[in-house]
């Protein structure tokens, strides 16, 4: 670049190709098709397809090398050349006491080595001055004008540089002394000055690899002279002074390169080198990670760098990898060019891939590989095996020589560079980046190495003069915009991940990574090559240098086995060996003119390199070499046969390999593989040509590629015609043979037109092979014409019969040829053949068909030819379906219709939809849907017409049939609203027997308890109806479906039924008895104890025992008396004292089932079901169960009016007046309360006490619940206070008359009824026995924490009731108007509702339970228990008139 020039112009961009599968299976081949194009540019970019992603094989855990240290300004030609001045100047000055500090000029540091060199240019500093000539070089210096730049650089020169070079010149300095142009400063810029530290390159750059490295390449390297070491220096007091050493001249003991002891300081602030380079990983296409090598795995030099290391990156530290490549391209070159900034970075370069391993799969014995490894491992593009491919002039190499034969690995960082080189012998190289940021390309074409070369020595002579080799160091780069100023042609790529860069013979190239990556290369050579390897060969003598293989040997290698060689290699190489024979018996005859006689055959190849290499130009030699008896150390090549040494050439004598007789027969055999192919060509040419008048057979053309094949010729043109002409003929031949073959044959094979024939017999004909099938395509083509002639005759004297058209058009068939007149009578036969399908389909005694065939037939119909005939008979076909589906559609609307149709409608629709000749869907389903309804309507007669109502299941399922019909029905009306009023029957019945959220349903309430005698079973069943496992009614009474609509069937079950409850139940009481007691204090839970309904064993206070079965339960998980309620004191008893009417009785859930309705409230619903025109199985149990009590009612009634019973009531009866006698205690507790009485209960109105004055006297100004909690919380106090007072029996009871009281209250306990007989019983056998005090006391125990919760809820019910109060004051009134014009719309409407029947039903049984009700409660309508003797037997037989209605039938 100019100087001052800072702004980096990238060159224009290489080619770059991207192959496909098919050109990218042949590496070698496909780059040698892109030859001519990409090696005008020295390099390329190849893009492999998609697809081919080889894994990385590297592994990384045991992945350990040693990094080379690259300070960028050092790499750069010019920049270098500039500090090495910079150096002796400052050694210059290091010498005079003082340092070297470079001024700043206009912001940019001074460059004194351009300054230096202009002013040579420019006439030196006398002339300069002398004609005033500084501005001009500030101009020069790309510095602006006008302001008096000149005399700031003539300062600077006259102060730093001068001095230094009249020292170099020898000359005295007489105007002024150093010492003074040092401390003497015309512009006061000593703050801007910057210190200049020696870099000391030549001494760096001289440290060679090691000479025992086992993978160096084969050819030695020229070594210098050892460098002094860092004792030599510090031994010596002349080098420890000056400090000087490193290859180059010392001019005026002043050297190239002072050694800087600062080097090794860390700058404070510097920032220190990471230990690591930028690591990333980066994620392949197929989502694979690529791990990058650990960290630990770079060992880096501790050496500080500077600032601007790692700044660019830090500068874009929110996308850390997203730099751009042009920018980091940009601060590169920047770097490189600076000579302020030491940038130093670190590269794994030439890392030997056979210790470290490769980057691809490699198949070796060490382990076994994947599938896909062992594809990627054998691919062409696998650095390990392109070199060795049979088109590789590198595969008849035996050695391994790493980096060429052997893949070398690179690891980069940001910067870090190649620099500009040529691979080894000109060779070609291609190199694979397996990961990581993109690598930089710069590359020149072969045709301008030399102008390069040119270009680099003229702009830096001084590094060339002391290394002529120097661009074969790979140490010195240049700026590309620098060559291409020079007329250099340079282009650039960036290679990503995944990418190859190929560079051809002799091109030049360099690089830098754009940041972390992994690369991979090797050399490879094809037979393009040879020419270029010779020529490199004699550059290599020209220059002294060491060559890698013999080139020499290579070519003979190859020359002594030919038939192994490539076609073009072989042709290549015998262009080689020719030149080269040449060229040896000219060097053999210049030797035996110098007067050497003697000879001696030597086998070169066994010898080391070293031993066998030129004197003179260091040339491997092969076919000979000149050698001395005398000197046997040494040999030369014939070239060089006069620097041998002194001796007399009589004692110098020829080394050869072969003999001049030996090499013209190798030359002879290349030559026959090189024309064997010309030979073939010639053959193959004649025989496509027909030169010679002689078509050759199929065989013989197939044994002439069959050749091309064997001898691997390489593909031409010339192949590539026999290729086609064979393939043209086994087309022809394979087309004839389906044409005379049979006709299994022919229906596989297309069918060829009559065009297509003759153009096939015309192709056989001019085919330069003789084909004997060609006269059976004429027989062929005879037919077919005299078909053509009688298909027209044919089709001529139509309308013929459609078989004699079919036989027609089968004889055609067989020709198995297209003939135009063919498909006129395919036109033909298939009118014929639809005319006949529309006939059949429509004829009258025809089966109907469907819309779809109809349909089918006019879609065909549509691509037959046209014809008057076929024009009339689609248009009625279209008419017909036309119709048709009108009709369809009218139908589907009957079917979907929400308004249903009567059936009347519907007939009609059908009987006019018969008259259409097509089957219809929707007229058929219609028609199966109004012979449903028919066949629905005659089973409802049925049904109404029957000896009994019908049953609710059966009405359901007709509702529910009849609703599914698309038709109109009138009953479907009246069996829906008594299939209503059932349910609403049964739901009242359900209200009046279930509790709330009972596990039962009704029918197993109504029914008798089958299955009582189980207790596991009973408990079983309670259980899963408390889960919901239920189980189906039918199942009850042990009937099926069927039985439950027969009455007389219910009522025999129910009487079974009845019997095996109470058997059940008495062996359940037995076997509960024998069960130890949960009160007893040595109960445990063993098998045999009671279980409750929470699944646990009951035990200790709190348990209670079933009155009915015996057993034992936990009071908080049942439904237990509330004793407090059953108290009913009077104004003459002391009721607390009569403990036998206390309500003690406690049965458990699964003895009562029900509410036990009274027998009253029973009567009612059966009033009801008798109203009803439909039987339901609820209702024969209910009749059942009434039944059932009106029996034991009569027969408990009887038992009470015995004398015996009545003698005991009549004592318990003056008990209860000796309890009225006793004087009261005025200062006595409150007799507990008496809420509102249960149906069950008697004596509630009249026995009602005069309350205690103290008891009641707020009671006017409190709620219920106010009275019931004050109140209650007392009496338990004083029923507990009681309890020791109680004493018991009361009644003496003979086993005689407590025998049938027990079995009836037995029964009566059986019973899901309530009646008063039942209570009356139980207080006698009460009395008859102790009061059961732990009873009492857990029943008080259980109602505390009841009292307790009930304060709380009557204070806060109050309070929201007070709230209340005032928002129903103000709707009330509204309330009350709108009832009453309610009421009178009511009475004066003249049409009830749908629903009205229900209602009236609803409102009838509501009225009769309140009349029921009102009975009950009634105290004029009950009398005492004296009154069984009196009206027993009227109430018997008032109630046993009910009895017919329950055996009877529902009357119709």
């Amino acid at each position: 670049m100019d100087p001052g020039s800072d702004e980096f112009l990238p060159p224009p961009e290489c080619p770059v190709f991207e192959p496909t599968w098919a050109e990218f299976r042949d590496p070698l081949g496909y780059i040698a098709k892109i030859r001519p194009i990409a090696e005008k540019s020295g390099i390329c970019k190849i893009r492999p397809p998609t697809d081919w992603q080889p894994p990385f094989a590297v592994e990384v855990d045991n992945f350990r090398f040693t990094p080379r240290i690259q300070r960028l300004n050092e790499l750069e030609a010019q920049t270098r050349v500039k500090l090495n001045y910079l150096d002796q100047i400052a050694k210059f000055w290091e010498i005079q006491g003082s340092s070297l500090k470079i001024p700043n000029v206009e912001r940019r540091i001074l460059d004194l080595y351009s300054l230096s060199k202009i002013v040579m240019e420019e006439g030196g500093y006398e002339a300069i001055c002398k004609d005033r000539r500084w501005a001009r070089v500030a101009q020069r210096l790309n510095y602006p004008p006008g302001k008096n730049i000149g005399s700031l650089l003539r300062s600077h020169y006259e102060r730093i540089i001068y001095p230094y070079e009249m020292f170099q010149s020898g000359a005295n300095l007489v105007v002024f002394s150093c010492s003074q142009q040092c401390n003497t400063h015309p512009f006061d810029n000593e703050e801007k000055d910057k210190e200049y530290k020696p870099h000391s390159i030549p001494f760096r750059q001289s440290v060679q690899p090691s000479k025992f490295s086992s993978y160096s390449r084969r050819a030695k390297r020229l070594q210098p002279d050892p460098e002094p070491t860092e004792e030599d220096i510090e031994k010596n007091p002349e080098l420890k002074k000056l400090q000087i050493y490193g290859a180059g001249p010392k001019m005026m003991g002043l050297g190239l390169m002072a050694r800087d002891k600062t080097l090794r300081k860390k700058d404070k602030e510097g920032v220190i080198c990471p230990r690591t380079v930028l690591m990333k990983e980066e994620r392949r296409e197929d989502g694979k990670r690529m791990s990058p090598l650990p960290r630990e795995d770079l060992n880096h030099s501790g050496e500080p760098c500077t600032k601007m290391t790692m700044q660019l990156r830090r500068n874009h530290s929110s996308a850390q990898f997203m730099v751009p490549t042009e920018l980091v391209e940009k601060e590169f070159w920047r770097l490189v060019s600076s000579i302020e900034e030491d940038v130093t970075v670190e590269y794994g370069a030439d890392i030997h891939s056979k210790e470290f391993g490769s980057g691809f799969p490699v198949s070796s014995s060490k382990g076994s590989l994947s599938p896909e490894e062992e594809e990627y491992a054998t691919s062409g593009w696998n650095l390990n095996v392109m070199p060795v491919l049979d088109q590789s002039v590198l595969c008849h190499i035996n050695a391994d020589i790493s980096g060429m034969k052997v893949p070398w690995l690179y690891v980069g960082m940001v910067f870090s560079a190649f620099c500009w080189h040529i691979e080894d012998h000109w060779s070609y190289s291609i190199n694979y980046l397996h990961w990581g940021e993109p690598k930089t390309w710069y590359g020149v074409p072969s045709l301008a190495a030399e102008q390069l070369e040119e270009v680099m020595k003229k702009l830096t002579p001084e590094l060339f003069d002391s290394q002529p080799d120097l661009l074969h160091q790979l140490v010195t780069l240049m700026n590309p915009n620098t060559l291409m100023s020079h007329g250099v042609p340079v282009v650039r790529t960036n290679q990503c991940a995944g990418e190859f860069v190929i560079t051809f013979p002799r091109a030049y190239h360099s690089g830098f990574n754009q940041g972390y990556n992994f690369a991979e290369a090797v050399n490879f050579c094809t037979a393009d090559w040879l020419p270029a390897g010779r020529q490199c060969i004699e550059h290599y003598r020209r220059l002294r240098r060491y060559c890698v293989f013999s080139h020499e040997e290579l070519i003979c290698k190859m020359a002594a086995f030919p038939e192994k060689l490539d076609l073009n290699l072989a042709v290549a190489v015998h262009k080689e060996m020719f030149i080269m024979v040449q060229e040896e018996r000219r060097l053999r005859k210049a030797l035996l003119e110098k007067g050497v006689t003697e000879a001696e055959r030597e086998a070169f190849e066994l010898l080391p390199d070293d031993e066998r290499q030129c004197m003179k130009c260091k040339t491997t030699c092969f076919l000979s070499a000149l050698a001395c008896y005398d000197c046997p150390d040494g040999l030369v090549c014939l070239s060089h046969i006069n620097d041998l040494c002194k001796c007399s050439s009589s004692r110098q004598y020829l080394r050869y390999r072969y003999t001049l007789d030996e090499l013209p027969a190798m030359l002879h055999k290349l030559k026959i593989r090189a024309e064997s192919f010309d030979t073939w060509a010639n053959k193959v040419r004649v025989a496509l040509e027909v030169e010679d008048g002689r078509k050759r057979s199929f065989e013989e053309l197939r044994a002439l590629e069959s050749e091309a094949r064997e001898r691997r010729f390489p593909n031409s043109d010339l192949l590539q015609r026999l290729r086609n002409c064979l393939n043209e003929a086994e087309a022809c031949a394979s087309q004839v043979l389906g044409l005379v073959s049979g006709q299994e044959a022919r229906i596989e094979t297309p069918q060829l037109t009559l065009p297509e024939l003759r153009v096939l017999l015309e192709q056989m004909g001019n085919l330069p092979c003789a084909m004997h099938q060609i006269g059976d395509v004429k027989d062929v083509l005879e037919q077919v014409e005299a078909y053509q002639i009688e298909a027209r005759e044919a089709l001529a004297s139509l309308p013929l019969s459609v078989a004699l058209l079919r036989s027609l058009l089968e004889k055609g068939q067989q020709l198995g040829v297209e003939v135009p007149e063919a498909h006129q009578l395919q036109q033909q036969v298939e009118q014929a053949r639809w005319l006949d399908e529309v006939k059949q389909a429509l004829a009258p005694s025809a089966q109907r068909g469907s819309l779809v065939i109809m349909q089918g037939l006019l879609v065909t119909g549509a691509k037959i030819a046209s014809s008057p005939s076929v024009d009339k008979a689609r248009a009625e076909l279209q008419e017909l379906l036309t119709i048709a589906e009108r009709w369809e559609e009218k139908a589907h609307f009957c079917l979907e219709a929400r308004q249903k149709h009567p059936p009347a409608t519907l007939e009609a629709i059908i009987r006019e939809a018969e008259n259409i000749p097509v089957y219809l869907p929707n007229i058929q389903a219609l028609k199966d849907a109004l012979a449903k309804a028919h066949a629905w309507i005659a089973d409802v007669d049925e049904i109404q017409n029957g000896d009994h109502y019908p049953c609710l299941d059966d009405l359901e399922g007709l509702v529910a049939v009849g609703r599914d019909l698309p038709v109109g029905l009138e009953e479907l009306r009246q069996l829906e609203l008594q299939v209503l009023t059932a349910h609403s029957w049964r739901e009242k019945a359900s209200k009046t027997f279930l509790k709330k959220n009972s596990c039962y349903t009704l029918l197993e309430v109504l029914c008798p308890c089958a299955d009582a005698g189980s207790d596991t079973s009973k408990r079983s069943r309670w259980i899963e109806k408390e889960l919901g496992l239920y189980r189906s009614d039918t199942e009850l009474l042990g009937l099926s479906a069927q039985d439950l609509r027969d009455p007389g069937s219910v009522i025999v079950a129910f009487k079974e039924g009845e019997q095996k409850e109470k058997e059940g139940i008495l062996q359940l009481r037995r076997m509960n008895s024998t069960k130890p007691s949960p009160l007893a204090s040595s109960t445990t839970a063993a098998s045999a104890a009671s279980i409750c309904v929470c699944g646990q064993v009951p035990v200790g206070v709190g348990a209670l025992q079933c009155d009915l079965c015996q057993d034992w339960f936990h009071g908080q998980c049942v439904s237990v008396p509330r004793l407090l309620s059953s108290l009913r004191p009077t104004s003459t008893s002391s009721p607390l004292l009569a403990w036998w009417e206390w309500d003690t009785k406690f049965l458990c859930p699964l003895c009562m089932r029900s509410r036990r309705p009274r027998l009253e409230t029973i009567l009612a619903l059966l009033v009801a079901l008798q109203r009803l025109p439909v039987r339901l199985p609820e209702g024969e149990a209910l009749q059942c169960l009434t039944e059932r009590a009106i029996v034991w009612q009569g027969r408990a009634r009887q038992v009470l009016a015995s004398e015996d019973v009545t003698a005991l009531l009549g004592q318990l009866a003056d008990l209860r007046h000796q309890l009225q006698d006793k004087p009261r205690l005025e200062k006595s507790p409150t007799y507990p309360s008496a809420p509102a009485c249960e149906p069950h209960k008697e004596g509630c109105g009249k026995d009602m006490p005069k309350q205690v004055p103290g008891l009641l006297l707020n009671v006017g100004s409190m709620t219920n619940h106010e009275k019931v909690a004050s109140v209650q919380g007392s009496d338990l106090e004083v029923l507990s206070s009681l309890l020791p007072q109680l004493t018991g029996p009361v009644l003496n009871l003979p086993e005689a008359t407590r025998a049938p009281l027990e079995e009836l209250m037995l029964e009566g306990d059986l019973l899901e009824v309530t009646l008063d007989e039942n209570h009356s019983i139980w207080q006698l056998l009460q009395a008859a026995q102790p009061p059961d005090i732990e009873r009492i006391r857990t029943l008080l125990e259980l109602e505390k924490p009841e009292h307790k919760g009930n304060r709380t809820r009557g204070r806060d019910l109050e309070k929201r009731k007070r709230r209340q109060l005032k928002i129903d004051l103000s709707r009330k009134s509204k309330d009350l108007v709108q009832e009453e014009l309610q009421s009178k719309k009511t009475r004066n409407s003249e049409i009830k509702p749908q629903g009205s029947q229900e209602e009236e039903f609803e409102e009838e049984t509501d009225s009769e339970n309140i009349f029921l009700t009102s009975i009950e409660h009634s105290p004029n309508l009950k009398g005492n228990k004296n009154s069984f003797q009196q009206n027993g037997s009227g109430s018997a037989a008032s109630l046993s008139s009910l009895t017919p209605l329950l055996h009877h039938p529902y009357p119709q």
